[in-house]
């Protein structure tokens, strides 16, 4: 028996007429993918915006997908010499007491990350993302910890302004306080 046949033998089958059941994980499949759209625009005009901004060599956001593991899953770059798209940081660096003082709330502004006392792996980490002055700022929602909004000076040593920090401040705020990513 082939498709036609099944077809004209049952005109009202579900083949035809698909359920409620059918009609409604549709509509959650569909709002899924239209939620992280927005939220795929949002981030990306976010980045794109704060690096103009801020006349920076790169700006990411550093997601996490589990307790404090994560990749690079936005940038915005002055060059594609500088993407780092999909790297994830130092896990040995990146422990429980960082992630409580971001949970609190800590931004870090680093000037030139070789005068700067850092833990060595941080260091060399930033070293291998070309790295020479950074600043980091959380993107908190009410289930903690969502990710951080990162803006790397990669060509010369910078130093950050508060109008600087308050603008990072302002894009994570923005971020965090949108539906598409308070409910991820």
């Amino acid at each position: 028996m082939n498709f036609e046949t099944i077809v004209q033998s049952n005109p009202k089958s579900e083949l035809n007429e698909p359920s409620q059941d059918h009609n409604r994980g549709l509509q959650r499949i569909i709002s899924g993918i239209t939620q992280t759209l927005e939220r795929d625009a949002l981030v990306q005009k976010t980045t794109d915006q704060v690096r103009s901004a801020l006349a920076v060599d790169r700006v990411v956001l550093y997601y996490f997908f589990r307790k404090w593991e994560g990749r690079v899953t936005f940038e915005s770059l002055s060059s594609d010499r500088f993407s780092i798209l999909g790297s994830t940081g130092p896990d040995e660096c990146f422990n429980g007491d960082y992630a409580s003082m971001y949970l609190d709330g800590r931004v870090r502004a680093i000037t030139n990350i070789d005068n700067e006392p850092i833990a060595d792996c941080h260091r060399e980490f930033l070293k291998d993302l070309q790295v020479k002055a950074n600043l980091v700022v959380p993107i908190l929602t009410q289930q903690g910890l969502w990710g951080l909004l990162v803006a790397h000076h990669c060509q010369s040593v910078r130093h950050w302004h508060d109008a600087d920090i308050e603008l990072m401040k302002a894009a994570a705020q923005t971020l965090s306080s949108a539906p598409s990513i308070k409910s991820s």
